[in-house]
């Protein structure tokens, strides 16, 4: 990923550094479990960890030769060792360090993925308590619909990012998985105790039936899950986006002291911050084909999938700790307007409450047809005569002489739009 959408620890994780000392890590750890079961002699893990080295340049160097990464990496750690080191890699095939040490460098990945997540689900909470009882126009189809609380709004996305915390929990048992089987998996020349012994101390699990890799639908699951979180994000900036409008005005993304909007109009606020979250999130929604495709290979393996991950990897996962970081930032500083939500409700000239209406009449033994009628009537006399709704239906004697006060008065009660928003709250977790 471009440095300008690379935030802190994602500079680091998916550095050819930090891979080549996984893929050291791994093969200490087999050392480790070798020796433990009596296949190679004591001593050679320490000589590894303590004088095991790597150069990059070296090993790019000896990979314009090979062809081949791991060989490269492997030639340029017996270089430094200044040992024949028989028992380096010792039963071992690529893919066993590959696929081992990318669940390492995942694991770390959805550790920083995770933190940001918790941390949004909080500034979300902090939202609603402080907006739970305030009203706005509720839309759909981009038209008004019936109020609603912005704490409500709210807490469709409190839910909806828990619901991805929840996902993540479950889905990090099934990716953060090595495999040390050999060629085709099959424990040849390591015993599956060599296995189970290097990833306990690396504290993966283990592929109980592999290939020569960890199968692919492990990595597609995850790309898929960052697909869905992406989209949750883009769904909410999309919100602000619209709301953010100069015909509304109702939520406003921040905009610092000396920040440009334009560069030919000086009176531009925009909201770019959201629209590049929603541009972005594009990207990881692209990669889910991919990864998908990655899952069939050629018998035990091939390489079709290689070349795939090196970018979709690395690119998904700094792109989603990158719009976390940004959503947090901008849900956290969001401008709302309460008196803007007031203003936009009146715009409909109370024409939200034609289902209220419509459901009293129902009560009155009205047939649902006739009393859709009668109100639907109503309404579009309030669109073409950009009068009060109560006042027009107050005209009509067969509606207005079915109710006496009491009932008329709660048909246009604004508090039945909010009373219900603790009850919602709970249902989410919240009191």
């Amino acid at each position: 990923m471009i440095p300008r959408y690379t935030l802190s620890p994602f500079d680091t994780i998916w550095t050819e550094q930090y891979k080549f000392s996984k893929w050291l890590e791994v093969e200490i750890a087999v050392a480790e479990a070798q020796e433990e079961l009596g296949i190679i002699p004591e001593g050679f893990s320490k000589l590894l960890r303590e004088k095991g080295s790597f150069d990059i340049k070296r090993i790019l160097e000896i990979e314009g030769k090979t062809k081949h990464d791991v060989i490269a990496f492997l030639t340029c750690i017996r270089e430094n060792l200044n040992d024949p080191a028989p028992y380096l890699h010792y039963g071992l095939t690529s893919s066993d360090i590959l696929d081992t040490s990318l669940a390492l460098i995942l694991r770390d990945s959805i550790s920083a993925i995770e933190k940001e997540i918790i941390e949004l689900s909080e500034v979300i909470k902090e939202k609603i308590l402080q907006y739970k009882d305030t009203l706005m126009m509720g839309r759909t189809h981009g038209v008004h619909a019936e109020p609603m609380t912005v704490g409500h709004k709210f807490a469709i996305w409190f839910d909806e990012i828990n619901r991805h915390k929840k996902r993540l929990e479950e889905i990090k048992y099934r990716i953060l998985i090595g495999k040390l089987s050999g060629a085709v998996g099959n424990f040849v020349h390591n015993p599956p105790e060599v296995e189970e012994i290097a990833l306990r101390k690396l504290n993966l699990g283990y592929e109980p039936a592999a290939s020569q890799v960890v199968h692919r639908d492990r990595h597609a699951e995850f790309i898929c899950f960052l697909a869905l979180l992406s989209g949750s994000l883009d769904k909410f900036m999309t919100e602000i986006r619209h709301l953010h409008r100069t015909e509304v005005q109702e939520m406003e993304q921040f905009f610092s002291v000396g920040q440009k909007g334009s560069s030919a109009m000086p009176h531009k606020r925009n909201p770019q911050v959201c629209e590049q979250i929603s541009g972005l999130a594009r990207i990881i929604k692209s990669s889910v084909s991919s990864a998908l495709d990655n899952i069939s290979l050629w018998h035990e393996r091939d390489i079709s999938h290689s070349s795939v991950e090196r970018i979709i990897l690395p690119d998904c996962t700094t792109l989603a700790h990158y719009l976390l970081v940004k959503t947090i930032d901008i849900t956290r500083n969001l401008l709302i307007h309460p008196e803007k939500m007031e203003r936009n409700i009146g715009l409909s000239n109370g024409i939200f409450f034609s289902q209220k209406l419509l459901l009293a009449l129902v009560r009155k033994s009205i047939s649902r047809t006739e009393a859709y009628d009668m109100v639907q009537k109503v309404s579009m006399r309030v669109q073409t005569e950009n009068r009060d709704f109560r006042k027009i239906a107050e005209d009509e004697k067969s509606i207005r002489l079915l109710f006496n006060d009491e009932e008329w008065a709660e048909i246009f009660n604004m508090e039945s739009y909010s009373m219900h928003t603790d009850n919602i709250l709970k249902r989410i977790g919240l009191k």
